[in-house]
């Protein structure tokens, strides 16, 4: 596997999505794009909604992508397009880059990972760019378009300002950045999208993040069917609610067996701490934890805490007015 993201070669006459998105380009901006940037989708196999616990999860990538053309421009602004015209043209300087979490609007989630490789290369001065974007994932299907659109920008950021970091980082980077947006997720969709190859899964692994190869089976075929329910994970609470209550279940259980449980975040890190099997930790589970609903009154009483300080310290953003934890 390749440390860094690979350049390659494409002759534009032999793929007629790139033809059109150069089209597109070109219709836009008046001129030809400089490079194009890609980052694919992804399905889940095995271990959903485990990797904000610290736990490792088997995904894969998908055909589906999402697609940038780009050009670097000397106005020191960000102009995006996006060939799906229900997605507005979006300007912005690049010394003025704000996210508004409270409108998770498509431009919002590119400018996410442009501010992540911006504050990871410490990049005090930014090319401007150019960019038409078109994607092939279907939007807030399970299938992680918005994080793939992330780590685009990503790439783009980086090509554009001509640095070069490795795919590793880079989906460090991404998993960190997309919580300018509200979305507290576990990394897993940034790194199948950076490390994912042809023909295998990936074991996915955190601290430190890694990825191991997993053949699979020979002819088998992966059916994945769209429900065409929508779900956007930064326009509501019920993604962060989840992550929000297993780090609750972290602290509670970790103060159970006399712990320091402030510093602890993940179920994973819980488990290394106590140096217990999976077997021993769904029995503490059991054994701590009830299952009726805990109100934020109990929460604070078992930990010992103030509302203020659960809400400072523990809850996110948009999950501090509707939280019962299950």
């Amino acid at each position: 596997m390749a440390v860094n993201p690979p350049k390659i070669k494409v002759l534009l006459s032999a793929n007629e999505r790139l033809q059109k998105l150069k089209e597109a380009f070109h219709g836009k901006y008046k001129e030809s794009p400089l490079f194009y940037a890609c980052a694919p989708g992804r399905v889940n196999l095995i271990g959903e909604h485990i990797d904000y616990c610290g736990y490792a999860v088997l995904p894969m990538a998908i055909e589906q992508n999402i697609l940038a053309a780009v050009s670097v421009n000397s106005s020191q602004t960000i102009q995006l397009a996006n060939t799906d015209p229900k997605y507005k043209d979006f300007t912005v300087s690049v010394n003025e880059i704000t996210i508004d979490r409270e409108n998770p609007q498509w431009h919002y989630y590119f400018l996410c990972g442009v501010k992540g490789v911006q504050e990871q290369l410490g990049l005090s001065s930014m090319t401007g760019i150019s960019c038409v974007v078109d994607g092939t994932i279907p939007a807030s299907s399970g299938l992680s378009s918005s994080s793939a659109l992330v780590c685009c920008a990503g790439l783009v950021t980086m090509e554009a300002n001509q640095k070069t970091i490795s795919k590793v980082l880079l989906a460090e980077t991404c998993a960190k950045c997309e919580r300018y947006i509200g979305t507290e997720g576990g990394g897993m969709d940034q790194s199948i999208s950076f490390l994912a190859e042809e023909g295998t899964a990936k074991l996915i692994e955190f601290n430190p993040l890694r990825a191991t190869d997993v053949k699979l089976p020979e002819g088998a075929v992966f059916v994945i069917a769209n429900s065409c329910v929508e779900m956007n994970k930064a326009a509501s609470s019920h993604f962060n609610i989840r992550v929000v209550e297993c780090r609750i279940a972290t602290k509670v259980l970790a103060k159970a067996r006399g712990l320091e449980w402030s510093s602890l975040q993940k179920l994973g890190d819980l488990q290394t701490a106590l140096g217990l099997s999976l077997e021993k930790m769904l029995d503490l589970v059991e054994e701590v934890l009830h299952p009726e609903p805990y109100s934020r009154e109990e929460i604070c009483k078992i930990l010992g805490i103030t509302t203020e300080q659960l809400s400072k310290n523990i809850l996110s953003a948009n999950t501090h007015h509707n939280l019962i934890c299950r």
